[in-house]
């Protein structure tokens, strides 16, 4: 039970990565605030929740304001809420590559600059869920992998901005993950040929599972961690190693 007493606050908690953290914090003894935009994925699993479009700072504001209302503090904040989309610089129209920033990336920094100062007051930690995409190019991809670089990005400049508060910052890459990612919007169109051939493209031979991302996302909050900060911590099996294909 590391986390008794402590209260987290998960976006994307309707599903895959997210749901999966909001569980594991939980069954760590976590008061867990969870957030998404179907309430019917919410309601029911999780004692304290909103309904919030997060890539608006009004909403923002509101489901953090709404949380410590109810919950009294925030501890933890796990962005995991984000969207892919397919796509190159001659085929990738603005809306989508607004889309793509405002899913990826405005939501992580509106949320951010709301709970910051409860986790200032609490000495807290945030995980920024990123992508293996974030760290090599890949054809086809670029506003996803544009959009998760700049969440690298703003991991490491909001971990120096905050360490000497004692605010620890990191994010996860994962690489392939059984989630609903790649099948809301048909960003793949024939998802289990995809999983099959993602089994090559990983060294370890297999693809991920959401619960695997939230075990990374639970030790970087904890104590364990406390001398971990700014890190881009890849969970891939061992994706990144290879060239692009």
């Amino acid at each position: 039970m590391r986390f008794a007493d402590k209260v987290a606050f998960v976006t994307g908690a309707s599903s895959g990565i997210g749901r999966a953290c909001a569980t594991r914090f939980e069954e760590e003894g976590a008061a867990v605030f969870a957030v998404a935009r179907r309430e019917d994925r919410l309601k029911g699993t999780f004692d304290h929740y909103t309904i919030a479009d997060l890539r608006s700072d009004q909403a923002a504001r509101a489901a953090v304001d709404s949380c410590v209302e109810r919950l009294g503090r925030v501890d933890y904040l796990i962005n995991a809420a984000g969207v892919i989309g397919t796509g190159g610089v001659l085929d990738t129209p603005p809306e989508e590559w607004e889309r793509l920033f405002a899913s990826n990336v405005d939501n992580v920094y509106y949320v951010t600059r709301h709970v910051a100062p409860h986790l200032i007051e609490s000495g807290g930690a945030i995980v920024n869920v990123s992508s293996v995409t974030s760290l090599r190019p890949y054809g086809n991809l670029l506003g996803y992998c544009a959009s998760k670089a700049a969440v690298d990005m703003f991991t490491q400049c909001v971990a120096l901005e905050l360490a000497p508060h004692g605010v620890r910052v990191n994010a996860v890459n994962p690489g392939v993950v059984v989630t609903e990612l790649h099948t809301v919007g048909g960003a793949v169109p024939d998802y289990e040929a995809f999983l099959e051939r993602s089994k090559a493209t990983h060294p370890l031979g297999r693809v991920g599972q959401p619960e695997e991302i939230a075990a990374l996302c639970a030790f970087l909050c904890s104590d364990e961690a406390g001398w971990i900060t700014g890190g881009i911590h890849t969970i891939d099996g061992g994706r990144a190693l290879l060239s692009a294909r």
